[in-house]
């Protein structure tokens, strides 16, 4: 495992990985680090991106998009320069962000509406709205044409059609998992993993929204990750632990110390290293809060198999 120093604030959220470039989008307060994983610095940012939650890369069309959690707004850029492209609205406080290539279109969770915002990448426009209901966090999509998003308050997972832009079934989860987070998927097996903050990362059936398994995790998971040519999960914990799970038998195969709020992470799915980002706690959290963080301590840390 590795560490380096990030300049600025202590605030972030997800990080997404472009393989083609080898840059690292980090979510960081009002703006977007990209860092160069081979050249091992920031080579650039996206500014005005007040709140970012989320990333959303579509390299084929090369676009990117963030969600702007205190602006509620999308942000637009080029993948291949930077160059920022435009902005366009969302509903409140749009949280997960996610490109579906099977539709070309961006679906942005608006956490606080209980909305998601629809775009289309081709023209940049919004095209639609669908309307689910609660809490939204994170969304996975199966590039068949569907998508997946958490619905935190309510402990479900609901499914949409990216195409006729509806909701097919909704999956209720309250028997295994409390306060739905991070999400990813094994899109050839149509299985889901999530991050639960009662310390289980479960195991979904995208079919039939069933239970395969419920695996202990660290406190404070945030996000998850499936590596489908090791066939190995993973999810990260804001109290410094990484789970790694067996995707076939769903058995831990290793509990790796990372830092203390190092509760977001991504893979680089050719190399199967992972990016987790982290600050140091200058005073403990009270009352079930968060901790204030020391200033000028952001990172990014680094772990690979």
């Amino acid at each position: 495992m590795t560490w380096q120093p990030i300049e600025g604030d202590t605030k972030w959220d997800y990080l997404s990985f472009e393989p083609i470039s080898h840059h690292l989008f980090i979510t960081h307060g009002d703006r977007v680090e990209v860092y160069d994983t081979l050249e091992k610095k920031v080579i650039g940012a996206i500014p005005n991106t007040l709140g970012v939650h989320g990333v959303a890369l579509a390299p084929e069309l090369d676009r990117s998009y963030t969600s702007n959690g205190l602006s509620s707004t999308v942000t637009t850029f080029e993948l291949s320069s930077l160059h920022v492209l435009g902005t366009l609205p969302t509903e409140k406080k749009p949280n997960a962000i996610i490109f579906d290539p099977a539709t070309r279109r961006v679906f942005v969770a608006n956490g606080n509406s209980g909305t998601l915002t629809v775009i289309d990448a081709l023209t940049n426009r919004v095209v639609g709205t669908v309307t689910i209901g609660g809490k939204l966090e994170f969304q996975a999509v199966d590039g068949k044409g569907r998508l997946f998003v958490n619905v935190e308050d309510r402990n479900a997972l609901v499914v949409v059609d990216t195409a006729k832009l509806t909701v097919t079934a909704n999956y209720d989860m309250s028997e295994a998992c409390e306060s739905p987070t991070g999400m990813s998927i094994d899109a050839q097996s149509s299985r889901l993993f999530v991050g639960c903050r009662n310390q289980k990362m479960v195991v979904v059936d995208g079919n039939a929204g069933s239970i395969l398994a419920s695996i202990p995790v660290g406190k404070g998971c945030d996000a998850t990750a499936y590596d489908p040519v090791l066939k190995v999960a993973y999810a990260s914990s804001g109290d410094g632990t990484m789970t790694v799970v067996n995707g076939d038998s769903y058995a831990v195969e290793q509990l790796v110390s990372t830092q203390a709020t190092a509760r977001t992470f991504t893979l680089d799915p050719a190399q199967h290293v992972l990016y987790l980002v982290a600050a140091e706690i200058e005073v403990p959290a009270a009352g079930g809060g968060r901790p204030k963080l020391r200033p000028g301590s952001f990172q990014l840390l680094t772990v690979s198999r």
